[in-house]
């Protein structure tokens, strides 16, 4: 089931989708990871055999629009009047917007919370009325980023001085994410000890070990978050932006969404294409996808960024993973993780020693953003001389785990919005491991420990409702799909995937590295969909930047 390391807010430039939900490898990193199986749970070997070539996906059923009159059971929601009081930084304000908590049985006061959810809103003040442009929704990934949080302290920054005038830009937390009735899932110190389990496992013993971690995070979320856990699916989501859209006066939704935003972004062109605006995804994922391919090709992408870095790494005097090329780094990585899983490493908190799995999670924290690497080289090396607090930083970091130990809701809204898109990539520990050489092949490196964060859905507490589907958002304005050929999280061929559905796209392709590529320090990628943002003119299908 995404986001940028810079900073505190790591979205949007480099945002993040999650691995296997809240599992304690890599902790987490997809949209979709932990959901749907090749072979349903037949226990059949992994074979998908159109893993070659990007149509993979093409006998998945379409999305079908829903219809273009807004149903009168709804009206009371799309008809509400929002409260706006300032909040942050002192060009934003805030509301609070009431919807169905289920769109089949949405109740007809949206005042009444049993009945509906609260999810909170923010947008740049307008000046002098509406902004020429209207409304910018902006979602930053995930799933369960904070999309108020990134509009707030970053894209408010980021943007182009000419998009934040054009446009009033808005960011609404989606259900079950940060402020817009949180799941909740583990205490705090609960949450440290889920991270630490081991993800790689080696016997009968550990194997029940992770089994049963699932288990009880499932079992936590299902106690502390109700009956709200069967209700934060892509598809409600989405239905709750076209609410805000006609809340806010837009007759289309404009749109700029990142690694898991761009699957939000394409289902509701999908669900209302003739209310989509001027739509840019950037860091595309393929809906069409099983999410046991999508999490296999992932594992992929994730060494394909190692190579980068250990390639651009061998080239210094003091690698800490030695000079002898690519293969060889790969060895020595792999066999600092089996020391680690040997023997912890010490930290600064004699509480929280470094772990195999905590490691590996701060190695991938590292693989979404090249500026990361001097700082991985650096952790590396101190690692090697059994100093493991810069990796378990990185780790922290990944997490959004805070100096004070607090964690933030992203790894609790991540896997509760995976389990419900689509069914579990595995139904057990058998089936999982009858998949570990496919996920090795693709990744020596990280093949196993995927493979194992994949499960984590088979022991959700509530059945999906989701399974993967095409969409063609037929009639809708043209729609920039953004790629970049290196990209860890969202490999380039979900990309071309993704544009090769979607009716009125335009394909724009980034030659580089790290996750994401809009707001990056690509002159070419920025102005391409700035000019797309505030004139209305799509790159040309194919367009490369370099």
């Amino acid at each position: 089931m995404s986001k940028s390391h810079a900073s505190r807010v790591r979205y949007g430039g480099a945002s993040r989708i999650r691995y296997g939900g809240a599992a304690a490898l890599t902790a987490a990193a997809l949209l979709l990871s932990g959901c749907s199986s090749d072979s349903g749970s037949s226990g059949e070997p992994d074979t998908d055999p159109s893993a070659k070539g990007t149509r993979a996906g093409a006998d998945a059923p379409p999305l079908k629009p829903l219809p273009a009159k807004i149903p009168d059971e709804l009206r009371p929601y799309y008809e509400q009047k929002l409260s706006w009081h300032s909040c942050g930084p002192t060009e934003f304000e805030c509301a609070t917007l009431r919807v169905p908590l289920d769109y089949d049985k949405p109740g007809d006061d949206p005042k009444d919370a049993a009945e509906s959810v609260g999810l909170a809103v923010t947008r740049t003040k307008p000046k002098q009325g509406k902004a020429e442009g209207g409304s910018l929704h902006i979602n930053p990934g995930g799933p369960g980023g904070s999309a108020i949080e990134y509009v707030q302290q970053s894209a408010a920054l980021m943007y182009a001085p000419q998009v934040r005038e054009h446009y009033s830009l808005v960011g609404m937390d989606p259900r079950g994410v940060g402020r817009s009735e949180p799941v909740e899932c583990l205490s705090d110190k609960q949450m440290d000890a889920y991270t630490r389990v081991d993800q790689t496992p080696d016997d009968a013993k550990e194997t029940d070990a992770l089994t049963s971690a699932y288990g009880r995070f499932a079992k936590g979320c299902e106690k502390r978050t109700g009956k709200l856990l069967g209700h934060v699916s892509t598809v409600e989501a989405a239905r709750d932006m076209d609410v805000l859209r006609a809340v806010l006066g837009d007759k289309k939704l404009n749109y700029v969404g990142a690694s898991y935003g761009t699957y939000l972004g394409s289902t509701y062109a999908g669900l209302f294409p003739k209310r989509s605006g001027r739509v840019v995804l950037d860091g595309a994922l393929d809906p069409s996808l099983s999410a046991r391919r999508v999490n296999r090709e992932q594992t992929a992408g994730f060494e394909t960024a190692f190579k980068a870095f250990a390639r651009d790494c061998v080239g210094m005097s003091e690698c800490p993973l030695g000079s002898d090329g690519v293969r060889q780094a790969g060895k020595k990585l792999s066999a600092l993780f089996a020391r680690v899983d040997r023997k912890p490493l010490k930290t600064e908190d004699p509480s929280r020693p470094l772990t195999e799995s905590l490691a590996t999670t701060g190695v991938i924290r590292a693989m979404y953003d090249e500026g990361s690497w001097p700082g991985l080289r650096e952790a590396l090396t101190a690692a090697k001389k059994g100093d493991g607090a810069q990796l378990l930083e990185l780790s922290d970091d990944y997490y959004e785990r805070g100096p004070d130990g607090a964690y933030s809701n992203i790894m609790y809204a991540n896997p509760a919005v995976n389990c419900l898109d689509l069914p579990p990539a595995f139904s057990g520990a058998a089936e999982t491991r009858k998949s570990l050489a496919s996920f090795e092949k693709a990744s020596p490196v990280f093949g196993r420990g995927f493979a194992w964060a994949a499960l984590n859905c088979g022991e959700w507490p509530v059945k999906p409702t989701g399974g993967p589907h095409r969409i063609a958002a037929e009639g809708a304005d043209p729609i920039v799909v953004v790629g970049t050929t290196r990209d860890p999280a969202t490999p380039y061929r979900w990309a071309q995937g993704l544009a090769g559905q979607l009716t009125p796209a335009r394909l724009l392709t980034y030659e580089g590295d790290g996750h994401t590529a809009y707001l990056r320090g690509s002159d070419c990628v920025d102005g391409a969909v700035n000019a797309y943002l505030l004139q209305g003119k799509p790159p040309k299908n194919g367009t490369t930047c370099k």
